[in-house]
């Protein structure tokens, strides 16, 4: 059934300044220059090479060929029906990898349990093998993951596995009319977010912090968001900052889409209107004025491997 393994990698934080300034010495200079612990930039980037290490130990006499893939070229890269998908790195590598692998099986590995909470990494690295030969055997568990995917009107889609955000690419008001249930309404906000269940524990999470906080200062409270499973075919959304004005309102602000429902946005953004996936900018759909999108969750679903 599969013919080759795609073990997906991050660059570490060390690896990223080595490409920015060239050396290592050039790199402790910088970080160390502005306080920072150089050695910790060192102890995850070592904790990350044994990683991956132990990984490919463990799959090399499984008899398919391997594939290392860098995360920044996922996007480009043509995931073929009978490869099977490893994920080394934190929760964000999974969803950054998930919305492009189809129905293929993804197998999510913490390389640095100490450092990432790995609410979507259910195996350490000496379980890989076991992990991927559990696969090849047909005796895998699976969990289904609920994507959300956001639809032009000209027929472009963009899915993501945590969240979408719909708004301005640069740090000004968003100017659109957005409608849940038949109940259109014109806003100015800093976007909105649609996040899926296995978003809500993300940036869905800290909008509900910061409401938390602004209800505690003026006397009020509020409660945690809505729980949503990983294959919860419900989606929620919250409008950032809506401001209210003769000609903006604000009373569609948060609330859940049921499963099969939408939510229809028409921009009214002249030319710094975006859509992007996952807080990922650089995956993104523009969204000028008269563009319409509608975000539901997909049809698509991610296939996560869980025992």
């Amino acid at each position: 059934m599969f013919e080759k393994l795609v073990v997906v990698t991050r660059k570490t934080r060390l690896a990223q300044l080595l490409e920015r300034w060239g050396s290592r010495g050039q790199a402790r200079y910088a970080i160390e220059r502005q306080g920072g612990d150089f050695a910790d930039y060192q102890r995850e980037d070592d904790t990350y090479r044994r990683a991956l290490a132990t990984v490919d130990r463990g799959l090399d006499d499984l008899g398919l060929k391997q594939q290392h893939l860098d995360r920044a070229v996922v996007p480009s890269y043509l995931f073929a029906p009978h490869d099977l998908i490893v994920t080394v790195g934190q929760d964000g590598l999974v969803a950054n990898v998930a919305k492009y692998v189809g129905a293929q099986p993804v197998v999510a590995i913490n390389p640095d349990p100490a450092r990432f909470d790995g609410v979507l990494l259910p195996f350490a690295v000496e379980q890989a093998r076991g992990a991927v030969g559990r696969v090849l055997a047909g005796r895998a568990h699976t969990r289904d993951v609920t994507l959300a995917e956001a639809r032009l009107n000209d027929g472009q889609r963009l899915l993501a596995f945590n969240d979408l955000f719909v708004g301005a690419r640069s740090h000004v008001s968003a100017r659109y009319a957005i409608a849940v249930g038949g109940r259109p309404e014109v806003q100015s906000s800093s976007g909105v977010l649609i996040a899926t269940g296995a978003g809500s524990t993300g940036w869905l999470s800290s909008m509900f912090a910061m409401a938390r906080g602004l209800a505690a200062f003026a006397g009020g409270s509020v409660g945690a968001p809505p729980p949503l499973a990983l294959d919860d075919p419900r989606l929620a959304y919250v409008v950032r900052e809506p401001f209210v004005s003769k000609t903006s309102q604000a009373t569609v602000v948060a609330g859940l889409l049921a499963a099969g429902a939408s939510l229809a946005i028409e921009s009214h953004m002249p030319d710094d209107g975006v859509i992007f996936s996952d807080g990922v900018e650089a995956d993104a759909l523009r969204f000028p004025s008269g563009a319409r999108v509608t975000i539901a969750a997909a049809a698509q679903r991610t296939r996560l491997v869980v025992g």
